[in-house]
């Protein structure tokens, strides 16, 4: 999916920090839990989850959960990336359009607790989802992603702001292109096919049904998703 596309892009950011710091870290074997307990919490800062514990939660092993979490401490000192940063390494990925409000949604998506900062645990288990999550998982991702309001459904102005972001996210390089087929026209399509009960709005049981049963609805939300 291309949803599962921006995390997975971010990932690989914090992956490509910590190989440019690998010169000044040439004699260190790798985080383990004695550097997670170790962390220097005078600054309020963050302290994360055991590596075992995270091994268990997500579907990363431990060396992958060391590669991330030496990027994401680089990145994110404090332990916790805010708004403003993710947006940031988003930004890196899209240069030929506005990447601001789609950051935002998926910077919402991972937030969990809505307090306003992502942890190590709530971005590690958002890319598990997203890079190595079955299809249901996945789909029951990008449905959050589009609830906007999390009240449990998707009306079309809540898809329209989605689609909207993308759209300007990835500019002429979108496929289709922008030119080809507005947002409104794409979602007045696609709305039509996943509103089984035409009541005006998708709930997660009619996405799933119609994702699942639909090619040309699953082949679309490479242009609906995130691009992680």
């Amino acid at each position: 999916m291309a949803a599962a596309a921006a995390a997975t892009q971010v990932g690989a950011a914090l992956k490509k920090n910590k190989k440019k710091k690998k010169g000044a870290e040439e004699g260190e074997q790798g985080v383990d839990d004695n550097e997670l307990e170790d962390m220097d919490l005078s600054a309020a800062r963050y302290k994360p989850e055991g590596l075992d514990e995270l091994c268990k939660t997500t579907k990363f092993n431990k060396q992958e959960l060391q590669v991330m979490y030496r990027g994401f401490k680089a990145e994110c000192p404090t332990g916790v990336v805010n708004e403003e940063t993710f947006k940031s390494i988003y930004s890196q990925f899209f240069p030929h359009g506005d990447s601001s409000q789609y950051a935002h949604y998926v910077f919402n998506s991972f937030d969990t607790d809505h307090n306003g900062s992502i942890t190590f645990e709530e971005f590690i288990s958002g890319l598990s989802i997203l890079s190595r999550g079955t299809v249901v998982e996945k789909l029951n991702w990008a449905f959050m992603l589009y609830d906007i309001n999390g009240d449990g459904s998707i009306t079309k102005e809540e898809m329209l702001d989605i689609v909207t972001s993308i759209y300007d996210m990835m500019g002429k390089y979108s496929q289709p292109s922008v030119d080809e087929l507005s947002p409104k026209d794409h979602v007045d399509k696609v709305f039509r096919k996943l509103d089984l009960n035409r009541d005006g709005v998708v709930t997660i049981d009619e996405f799933l049904e119609s994702c699942r049963q639909d090619e040309t609805i699953s082949l679309s939300m490479q242009v609906f998703d995130t691009i992680l």
